[in-house]
């Protein structure tokens, strides 16, 4: 039996298996795809370890950073934003390669709520998501990325990514501020991100759409105060995101989707990650 996995720490809140375990059956394969707690300390003994049942591994914090000290084979784009949630091999013999699929997964969750072209856009947060954020927003055509975060050293990390991939970028406080944005994403977790969602209960009215990355629980604060308060602004789901992600690393691992069967393997996901 095939074997892949999700790792992080922590790790009991996590959909991946529900969302992989579905595919597996709608693609009529026999794999088995757990969720393992695993620190950035334990990460590479780990991979070391894996024997030749093994396909992928879908990563959460703390190793989509270190991950990349660890593989040798990096898509391009993981290096980029410096963020990889994604390892796999097509068979026993070959050795791991590592990219990103988050990036793809917020432009395709955007998607289904309409949003396909922005220019200013606002990112909370400056950790790994918040990279792979900023290079959806410059894919999606934005010219001003400003990054809100508490920590600068970071916040100007991401700064220097977005103007490193064509854009132009600005820096500031996690204070609330709505003015003139068509997209405002949210890497935070949800207790963090909580005061913007506050400020979104006030008669003021932002430009733009939220994405919210923070899935568990759904609906966010913030998503519930945007859906309630302006009514008729797109809202994208974390849990979307984190479909259309799993959906790459389905692809890549099993090497079992195509343009035949990925509509039904993407109901059968979606429909895992409806329940629960």
């Amino acid at each position: 039996m095939l074997r892949a996995a999700v790792l992080g720490s922590p790790i009991s809140h996590s959909r991946s298996p529900d969302l992989h375990r579905a595919a597996y059956a709608a693609l009529g394969l026999p794999w088995q795809y757990d969720a393992i707690e695993c620190t950035k300390e334990q990460f590479p003994e780990f991979l070391a370890g894996l024997d030749e049942q093994w396909r992928g591994l879908s990563l959460t914090m703390p190793l989509k950073e270190v991950v990349l000290d660890v593989v040798e084979d990096v898509e391009e784009i993981a290096q980029t934003v410096r963020s990889a949630n994604t390892v796999w091999r097509n068979d026993e013999s070959s050795s791991w390669r590592a990219t990103n699929t988050d990036i793809a997964g917020m432009r395709n969750a955007l998607a289904e709520v309409g949003v396909t072209r922005v220019e200013r856009v606002r990112i909370l947060g400056a950790g790994a998501t918040s990279r792979s954020a900023a290079a959806a927003a410059v894919d999606l055509g934005a010219t001003m990325v400003t990054i809100h975060a508490r920590r600068e050293e970071a916040a100007r990390d991401v700064a220097i990514l977005v103007e490193t991939l064509g854009g132009k970028a600005e820096i500031a406080d996690l204070s609330p501020d709505y003015r003139g944005q068509d997209l405002l994403i949210s890497t935070l977790p949800a207790d963090i991100a909580r005061p913007w969602a506050t400020v979104a209960e006030s008669p003021r009215v932002p430009a733009g759409a939220l994405l919210d990355a923070s899935y568990h629980p759904w609906p966010t604060p913030l998503a519930t105060a945007w859906a309630e308060c302006f009514p008729g602004l797109p809202v994208a789901s974390g849990r979307d995101m984190l479909l259309w992600q799993a959906v790459d690393q389905v692809r890549l691992m099993t090497g079992a989707v195509t343009d035949e069967n990925r509509d039904a393997v993407v109901s059968a996901m979606r429909a895992a990650l409806s329940t629960g």
